[in-house]
C-alpha cells in the first residue's frame, strides 16, 4: 500500500479550498523588505538596530545577574554559608566590573552592625537592661499557672 502511495500521486493535492492551485511559497513575496512594506536599505537599517538593541538587552541582564551573584557572595560570607558554585562560575563569566548597589551594601552593613551588636556581651547586657523585670515575672507566672492547668487536666492524678 506504501509503494502504491508513492508512486501515484495525490490527485486532491493541487486543489486549494481558497481557489486556484497555487503554491504558499508562490504566494508569500520573495523579499521580506517588501512584504514589511521598506525599502531593502531601510529593512536591513531596522535588522541591525534589533540586533543592537538585543544585544544590549542581553548585556543589561547578564549584569543584573552578576549583581545579584555578588549579593549572594557576600551574604554567604556573611552568614557563613557554603559558596555557591554557579553563584562564581557567573562571577567568572561576568568579569572585575561588576559592583554590589549602593543600598544593598548600606543594608547588609546595617544588619551585620546590629547583629554583631547583639552577639557581643555588651548588647545582652543592653538587653537586660531594657527589660522590665515585673512584666517578665508576670509573664513567666502565667505561663506556669497554664501549663499547670493543662497538665491537671490531662492527668487525673494530680
Amino acid at each position: 500500500m506504501f509503494l502504491i502511495k508513492t508512486m501515484m500521486p495525490n490527485p486532491l493535492a493541487g486543489l486549494n479550498p481558497m481557489g486556484g492551485g497555487e503554491d504558499e511559497a508562490e504566494a508569500a513575496p520573495a523579499d521580506p523588505a517588501k512584504a514589511a512594506g521598506m525599502t531593502r536599505e531601510e529593512y536591513e537599517e531596522y535588522q541591525k538596530q534589533l540586533v543592537e538593541e538585543k544585544m544590549e538587552r542581553d548585556a543589561d541582564f547578564l549584569h543584573k545577574k552578576a549583581e545579584r551573584a555578588t549579593l549572594r557572595v557576600c551574604l554567604r560570607d556573611k552568614y557563613r554559608l557554603p559558596k555557591s558554585e554557579q553563584d562564581d562560575n557567573m562571577l567568572a563569566m561576568a568579569g572585575d566590573d561588576v559592583d554590589v548597589p549602593e543600598e544593598l551594601l548600606k543594608m547588609v552593613d546595617e544588619d551585620a552592625t546590629e547583629e554583631e551588636d547583639k552577639d557581643s556581651i555588651l548588647g545582652g547586657i543592653q538587653n537586660l537592661q531594657n527589660m522590665d523585670m515585673d512584666q517578665l515575672k508576670e509573664k513567666a507566672s502565667a505561663t506556669v499557672t497554664e501549663m499547670k492547668a493543662k497538665a491537671e487536666e490531662k492527668c487525673s492524678v494530680m
